[in-house]
């Protein structure tokens, strides 16, 4: 029976931290066909072989009278299953329209208070008959792509992705932190940078390198999604944001240190690999989008410390 996911999220955090239920689905039906709003979501999975195909969907997702043209791309998968991993009636009656037998979605209408790993793991759950579904998954990127980078880089240093891109101003550290924490790292130990910016952050990467003492870095502003992602593989720690470059390197079984400034928690709840710090003065359960907290109320000095208590 061929299985269809529908992944109502933009963002390709958003969408990788629902990776470990689509491969538990896949490993008992079958590779799974994603249909997502994320346009960089097919090149991220583009070795997993769980994965039967991505599906990007750049419109007919937003009106009530998108029903019916939705229905019809719907219908193109010949999907038996659909798993909906979001709360819309107009997803489930363009499911329902496209003669999909089996359609399964959240009960639940607020969308406020969703908290998308426990609303995820219990739909899966659901769906798939068991108790106690996995959050955590295994991000597969090709073994070759790994080797090739490896040999290009040849670089024996503790490498650490700076996460300094994200998907707005309120989610950032700051530039200067992020400078400022290289710079430290660099005065205590043998350490490889590389920096995660997306390519219209070309200003934030720039802030940041003027800055430096050393130039020991990689950055990945410049490369697509597929290109960048073994560099991602190879490192030992993520530090930054809250942004798809951290889930990646979690998913690698790597630590990921990840400021929340303005995301909730429940962004990171599926995984032991995170290690989450928020500004002082904050309990993690009061973060969440519009706290627009001051980045600097986490302070350089105490990343250090977590990153040698981590590391070592």
């Amino acid at each position: 029976m061929k299985t269809g996911i529908y992944l109502s999220y933009t963002g390709l955090g958003a969408n990788l931290l629902h990776l470990s239920y689509c491969h538990q689905i896949a490993k008992k039906h079958g590779p799974v066909t994603i249909v997502t709003l994320c346009k960089n979501l097919k090149e991220a999975l583009a070795d997993d072989p769980l994965i039967e195909d991505v599906y990007y969907l750049d419109k007919y997702h937003k009106k009530l009278l998108d029903i019916f043209n939705l229905s019809k791309i719907l219908k193109k998968f010949h999907f038996q299953n659909l798993l909906i991993y979001y709360p819309s009636l107009r997803l489930y009656f363009a499911a329902k329209i496209a003669g999909i037998e089996n359609i399964w979605s959240y009960k639940s209408k607020n969308k406020k208070n969703l908290h998308l790993v426990k609303s995820a793991k219990e739909l899966t759950e659901n769906f798939l008959n068991i108790d106690n579904c996995l959050t955590e998954t295994n991000f597969f990127i090709d073994k070759d792509r790994i080797k090739k980078v490896k040999e290009e880089l040849n670089n024996n240093s503790y490498k650490i992705v700076i996460g300094a891109g994200s998907s707005g101003p309120t989610t950032r550290w700051g530039t200067s932190n992020y400078a400022n924490l290289i710079n430290k790292l660099n005065e205590l130990d043998d350490y490889f940078f590389f920096i995660l910016c997306g390519p219209n952050e070309k200003e934030i990467e720039n802030q940041i390198l003027s800055k430096l003492k050393k130039k020991n870095f990689l950055t990945l502003s410049s490369k697509r999604i597929y290109d960048l992602i073994p560099y991602l593989g190879i490192s030992d720690m993520y530090v930054g944001n809250d942004s798809f470059g951290s889930h990646i390197v979690s998913q690698c079984g790597k630590k990921s240190v990840v400021f929340l400034l303005d995301a909730p928690k429940a962004y990171t709840d599926y995984s032991e690999n995170y290690y989450r710090l928020v500004p002082d003065g904050y309990k993690i359960d009061e973060i969440t989008h519009g706290t627009n907290a001051d980045p600097n109320l986490i302070l350089v000095n105490d990343v250090v410390e977590i990153i040698n208590k981590i590391k070592n």
